[in-house]
């Protein structure tokens, strides 16, 4: 399969990461930090993203959820992150190997295939009160007011409390065991012509505003993607500028796209 990325803001000015290998792509989410962490979440999705191109360069076929637990622990231990307190990220990861389609996904990026729409839904499961009440003060045109900035220290306060435990969920932060909660799914190759990975910043204003057309989207080229992207953030600047129709934690989030067709090569970044 080949890849398309697409990114905006440039990941140098972005927490989303997108790594590749010949047979595998890599995208990653850093969680925003309203509380502070000791490593920006930029360089963390950076160094665990890296971990894990490295780890699937060096055994193409490797078990997914193993070579996640090891980038995990390796990046933990390299800066000295403590549980709890610490930047996270999701993480997804397709690989083409042997005929199959392997497909692994830690918190709440987006993969779309012809005939499935997977995704790990465990931390928004939580429904925790300090989400519906910021999320129901902007609906009613608070804007992004420092309770609403209170309200999501509290909140991030209580998902840590809730991280990497049964009964919670599970994310890559410090704990490699988490990697053995991932949500993971395999397919026969043969029968995936196609597929799009999105982080949540691009596909929650898609969905709002009618453009997941994924079969479409899946035929677009680099420009038409990036349009896709600008479409979205002009939306949200110009006619949501205090998330009150679609209810947000700031008024941009990072946003990426990976698009996947199958073609006589193996993947590779266009």
């Amino acid at each position: 399969m080949q890849a398309r990325v697409s990114q905006l803001p440039p990941a140098h000015d972005s927490d989303d990461r997108v790594f590749t290998t010949a047979r595998a792509v890599i995208q990653l989410d850093g969680a925003s930090a309203y509380v502070p962490v000791p490593v920006p979440p930029a360089r963390y999705a950076d160094e665990l993203g890296d971990s894990l191109r490295r780890g699937l360069e060096r055994d193409p076929g490797a078990d997914l959820a193993a070579v996640l637990a090891a980038a995990i622990g390796d990046v933990a231990r390299l800066s000295r992150l403590q549980p709890g307190r610490s930047p996270s990220s999701t993480v997804t990861i397709l690989r083409e190997h042997a005929g199959w389609i392997d497909v692994l996904i830690l918190g709440d990026n987006l993969v779309v295939l012809p005939d499935a729409v997977l995704t790990d839904d465990r931390m928004s499961n939580l429904d925790l009160a300090p989400s519906r009440r910021y999320r129901e003060r902007l609906a009613g045109g608070s804007g992004f007011d420092d309770t609403h900035r209170a309200l999501l220290r509290e909140l991030q306060t209580q998902q840590a409390a809730r991280r990497n435990r049964d009964g919670g969920y599970w994310i890559a932060e410090t704990d490699p065991d988490a990697a053995r909660h991932a949500v993971v799914h395999r397919f026969p190759a043969r029968e995936i012509p196609w597929a799009v990975l999105a982080t949540d910043g691009a596909y929650k204003p898609m969905r709002h505003l009618g453009l997941d057309d994924w079969p479409r989207l899946a035929t677009m080229d680099d420009d038409a993607l990036h349009s896709l992207l600008v479409q979205c953030e002009n939306w949200e600047s110009h006619n949501d500028p205090a998330a009150q129709r679609l209810p947000r934690a700031k008024r941009h989030d990072d946003k990426s796209l990976v698009v996947l067709r199958r073609s006589s090569s193996p993947v590779r970044a266009s």
